[in-house]
């Protein structure tokens, strides 16, 4: 995280991702606007192929984008 600096820092997991305790650690490490969004009832590997969790986090990546990188 310190080679990111103050960047905006969005990470999106599913609540039930095994990895889902590395995303909180960096999260709490970055030191720029950051938002940590997690995708209820998905896993991991939901996130890759399941519309359902798709679209939520399609949803949240424009949603950030917008807000931090148009200006």
């Amino acid at each position: 995280m310190p080679l990111i600096g103050p960047r905006p820092v969005l990470q999106i997991i599913g609540e039930r991702a095994v990895t889902a305790w590395m995303a909180t650690d960096a999260h709490q490490a970055a030191t720029g606007p950051k938002e940590l969004h997690r995708i209820p009832g998905a896993s991991h590997v939901d996130l890759y192929d399941k519309r359902e969790y798709i679209d939520p986090a399609v949803d949240k990546l424009a949603d950030f984008f917008t807000t931090h990188l148009a200006k």
